[in-house]
C-alpha cells in the first residue's frame, strides 16, 4: 500500500529547513510514511487522502482528513502550514492552492514523476508527469532552495523535485543551510 515504504530521501535531506514544532500537511499521504517520520521529528502532522483504508493506518501518526481533493473542495481553506509535503502525486489545479497554504517561513517539499517516465514505466500519462521546469514555475512567491529534474535508477524513474520557502516578509533575505548542521 502507498505510504508504507521508507520516507523520501528528498524529504529527509531537507527537513532541517522546517521550523521546529511546525504543523505539517502531507498531501496524498497514503498510509502515512511521511507523517510517521515527521511526527518522530517533533512536528504536528495532518494528512489528507481519499483512501479510508490507508488513512486508518496514517491516523496513528497525526490527524487525517478523508477527502477527494481532485473533485471536491480543498478541506483546508483559510489554513496555513509550516510545511507541506507532496510525493508521488500531481493534480495541477491544486498547485496554486498548495503554494497559498504555506505560512510565512513555511517549507514546500514536493517530489513526483516527470516527463520521460513514460519510457521506463508508470505513471506514463502526461497528466501525471511534470514538464521540464514545471515545479519552478508553479511556486511563485517562494524562494527555491533546491531543485532537481532528471533520472534516478533502482527503480528506474524520471523525477522532478523542489524545496521552496515562503519568505517571512517581503524584505526577508535569509540564508538557508544547504546541509543540516
Amino acid at each position: 500500500m502507498h505510504g508504507t515504504e521508507k520516507p523520501s530521501a528528498w524529504l529527509q535531506r531537507w527537513a532541517h529547513l522546517i521550523p521546529p514544532h511546525s504543523t505539517i500537511l502531507d498531501v496524498a499521504c497514503g498510509a502515512g510514511r511521511h507523517m510517521r517520520w515527521l511526527a518522530a521529528q517533533g512536528h504536528t502532522v495532518h494528512g489528507v487522502d481519499r483512501n479510508p483504508e490507508a488513512l486508518a493506518l496514517a491516523q496513528a501518526h497525526g490527524q487525517v482528513t478523508c477527502a477527494d481533493i481532485e473533485n471536491g473542495p480543498w478541506p483546508f481553506t483559510g489554513q496555513t502550514f509550516g510545511a507541506i509535503v507532496v510525493t508521488h502525486y500531481l493534480w495541477r489545479p491544486l498547485l496554486p492552492v498548495i503554494v497559498q497554504s504555506l505560512a510565512p517561513s513555511g517549507v514546500l517539499v514536493y517530489e513526483t514523476f516527470a516527463a520521460g517516465n513514460e519510457t521506463v514505466g508508470k505513471p506514463s500519462r502526461p497528466d501525471f508527469l511534470l514538464q521540464p521546469g514545471e515545479l519552478l514555475s508553479a511556486t511563485p512567491g517562494l524562494r527555491t532552495v533546491a531543485y532537481e529534474d532528471g533520472f534516478e535508477p533502482s527503480p528506474d524513474r524520471f523525477v522532478q523535485r523542489i524545496v521552496a520557502v515562503r519568505p517571512a516578509s517581503t524584505t526577508d533575505s535569509p540564508h538557508w543551510l544547504i546541509s543540516p548542521p
